[in-house]
């Protein structure tokens, strides 16, 4: 068997062998003698994936009959879902009686591919019980000896996570959170530590969970170190994670005391915009602590609004007018010492977003009652003058 495919009954048949029987005039299932509903053929491709793993275990060569037919009107039947259930509940048998570990990699590289198909196939693999089966495959043991092991089975655990209620089953296995951790801060390799962060991130889509993450050291450390550290796609990871973890305000101040102003100062010309959307946020809701942190990043953001994208100037228009609000006199001056700064804002003004148009005017304003020797605290953004009145009063 190459090509296995669903019938109407539920049963799996090569394909070119059901073909054969259904165009001799048969009508009926082979197995059941059932009479066929319909002559549809939905590729089980769990089958497909384990047919193709036994033949690299065996050297056998195989290759994948790709099928570009497109069952007419037909979405996922019960047959279809019964047979994906069928496979992955031998899947996950199979992980728990693993002779080795590279037995059991082979089969969660499997459950990891099929986890990334859709909803029901992550509905399946959960309740089978393969969350605590892949959690023994997330320590510091497995990724020094099997780093792909440790790499597939937490990337299974962050396919699964997308199903809402698979949030839940993981939380709530022993051991589950503690093992996700561990890969963030000691996994193997990048990718186990950026996949694990991304885990993370799906898990605090849920507020409960977002406070629960957010309350964690190890995590806060895991995400900035690797923030640091780790390749661009590893740094992106982590930090969407961050930002995330940043909506909550008690995590907030967390995150002050665990260095992130420094580390996405340090990152800002790597990936601007997400460093400075984390920057916007934690400038805002992060108190007089992170006003004083986000002194350096002054002159960083006076480039951002020179040469960043425009969901960047945004951001960083926004961050400077709560740096300057909060900050005092001391930080609007150093704003001030940027060179070209006005004319940066005004540019900002002309042709940035609507609303890094908005935070440019009031920067903008703070900037001319500073100079004026004015409180600059009575700025607001309601007393925004219109960009096109502005832009008569440009300088040459």
């Amino acid at each position: 068997m190459r090509d296995p495919v669903v019938v109407a009954s539920g049963q799996t048949y090569d394909r070119e062998s059901i073909n054969q029987w259904i165009e001799s005039g048969h009508n009926t299932c082979p197995k059941t003698g059932q009479t066929l509903a319909h002559t549809n053929l939905i590729p089980n491709r769990a089958l497909r994936n384990l047919i193709a793993m036994w033949c690299r275990q065996q050297r056998v060569p195989f290759e994948t009959v790709g099928s570009n037919e497109k069952v007419s009107g037909v979405k996922a039947t019960k047959a279809a879902f019964e047979a994906t259930k069928m496979t992955v509940y031998f899947l996950v048998n199979k992980l728990s009686v693993s002779p080795s570990m590279e037995a059991a990699n082979a089969v969660t590289y499997e459950l990891r591919a099929l986890a990334k198909t859709d909803s029901d196939s992550r509905a399946c693999i959960a309740e089978a019980g393969a969350i605590p089966i892949l959690v023994r495959c997330l320590g510091s043991g497995v990724g020094s000896e099997h780093p792909n092991l440790q790499v597939n089975a937490v990337t299974t655990i962050l396919n699964l996570s997308i199903l809402e209620a698979n949030k839940t089953r993981i939380m709530e296995t022993d051991g589950a959170l503690n093992g996700i951790i561990d890969v963030l801060r000691f996994g193997a390799t990048w990718e186990a530590k950026g996949n694990a962060a991304a885990t993370i991130f799906s898990l605090s889509g849920v507020h409960t969970y977002r406070k629960r993450l957010g309350r964690k050291t190890r995590v806060i450390k895991g995400l900035m170190d690797l923030a640091k550290d780790g390749p661009t796609n590893s740094k992106r990871d982590a930090l969407v994670t961050i930002l995330n973890l940043a909506g909550d305000r008690e995590t907030v101040g967390r995150l002050v005391e665990g260095g992130v102003l420094e580390t996405v100062i340090g990152v800002v010309n790597v990936l601007p915009e997400e460093a400075v959307t984390i920057l916007e946020v934690v400038v805002k809701r992060g108190g007089l602590v992170a006003i004083a942190e986000a002194y350096n990043s002054i002159k960083k953001l006076g480039v951002i609004l020179r040469e960043g994208s425009d969901t960047a100037r945004e951001s960083a228009a926004a961050s400077l007018v709560t740096i300057c609000r909060k900050g005092g006199l001391e930080v609007v001056a150093e704003l001030a010492a940027v060179p070209s700064i006005e004319r940066i804002i005004w540019e900002v003004m002309g042709t940035g977003t609507m609303r890094a148009r908005r935070k440019a005017a009031v920067l903008l304003r703070i900037l001319r009652r500073w100079s004026a020797g004015l409180d600059t605290n009575d700025v607001v953004d309601s007393s925004v003058m219109s960009v096109g009145t502005l832009t008569t009063m440009l300088p040459a």
